[in-house]
């Protein structure tokens, strides 16, 4: 079965990094774009960031360009979402996301806290 696992969030102060990793398994991770969304209690969940198979193109959310960066490693099937230059409206429960046969997939969420 198809299972993502976001770790890597925890406090960091305004102007900080971070890096999430979201292990996959369960399908051909090689083969399908990675997206990393985002979500504050009471709003709706926001893209962030995504990054194609191949990792030839990425794509980000205008509140992170230019901050936030996503990679992928297909051979431990792994994606990340390094964070520079934190700010305290990137507090959120952040989610990787698979788009396999259909279906949408989610981790469980790694909480990041930007705060001095």
């Amino acid at each position: 079965q198809v299972q993502l696992v976001e770790s890597g969030g925890g406090l960091a102060q305004p102007g900080g990094s971070l890096k999430l990793s979201c292990a996959a398994s369960g399908f051909a991770f090689s083969e399908y774009p990675m997206k990393w969304y985002r979500q504050v209690p009471g709003k709706e969940r926001e893209a962030v960031a995504h990054i194609t198979p191949d990792a030839y193109a990425t794509a980000y959310a205008d509140s992170v360009k230019g901050r936030f960066t996503v990679s992928r490693d297909n051979v431990k099937n792994i994606v990340y979402l390094q964070m520079d230059n934190l700010k305290p409206d990137d507090t959120a429960m952040y989610y990787c996301n698979a788009h396999y046969l259909h279906l949408d997939y989610w981790g469980q969420g790694t909480q990041v806290t930007v705060s001095s």
